[in-house]
């Protein structure tokens, strides 16, 4: 489209834009980008990154090696004054648009929760399904077992004290898979 060789194609299929350095695909773009003096060509900002920081970092390096960018849908190229303008207003749309969906999907399910409402495939402990397949409906024996679980810290007893406790009485958790309960968990206490 403006004349530019293509050195090279990467794609992080499968992998999330939340963070740019656990994407090899995106890293090693950026890199050939650099050695090159290239541009580093992306469909959207938004498939680039998804963090102001992340965005505006990638773009210092570019610009420091003397490489530019460009993004597709946007039509903004950085070879300009004006373009990394737009491009730093859009990567902070960008972010501010991905913190509005988090607020949203946290809110949602906070209002799920609040209803007694199931919120993912898995059954919290303390809790059972009802007849209509949404609604939870708290599981008297389990909800025994978190009440003395969460008076136990109280007396002194650590996370992992817990859990070593539940997993001598047997008590069997709900996470796993297979049908097969896990067991219970602390934490590190380092």
């Amino acid at each position: 489209m403006n004349g530019y060789e293509l050195v090279g194609i990467e794609i992080d299929a499968g992998l999330s834009g939340g963070r740019a350095d656990n994407r090899p695909g995106l890293q090693s773009a950026i890199q050939l980008a650099c050695k090159c003096q290239a541009a580093l060509v992306v469909y959207s900002l938004s498939r680039l990154a998804r963090s102001t920081k992340d965005m505006l970092g990638i773009a210092d390096r570019l610009e420091h090696a003397r490489a530019d960018f460009v993004s597709l849908s946007e039509k903004i190229y950085t070879t300009s004054a004006a373009g990394k303008m737009v491009f730093r207003i859009l990567a902070v749309l960008a972010e501010f648009e991905r913190d509005l969906i988090s607020e949203r999907t946290t809110a949602a399910m906070g209002h799920l929760r609040t209803q007694n409402r199931r919120i993912s495939g898995a059954i919290p402990f303390g809790f059972i399904l009802a007849d209509d397949g949404v609604t939870l409906v708290p599981f008297e024996g389990e909800q025994r077992i978190i009440l003395k679980m969460r008076r136990l810290p109280q007396s002194g007893v650590s996370l992992n004290g817990i859990a070593r406790d539940l997993n001598d009485r047997r008590v069997p958790s709900k996470a796993g898979g297979g049908g097969m309960p896990r067991r219970w968990q602390g934490c590190y206490e380092g």
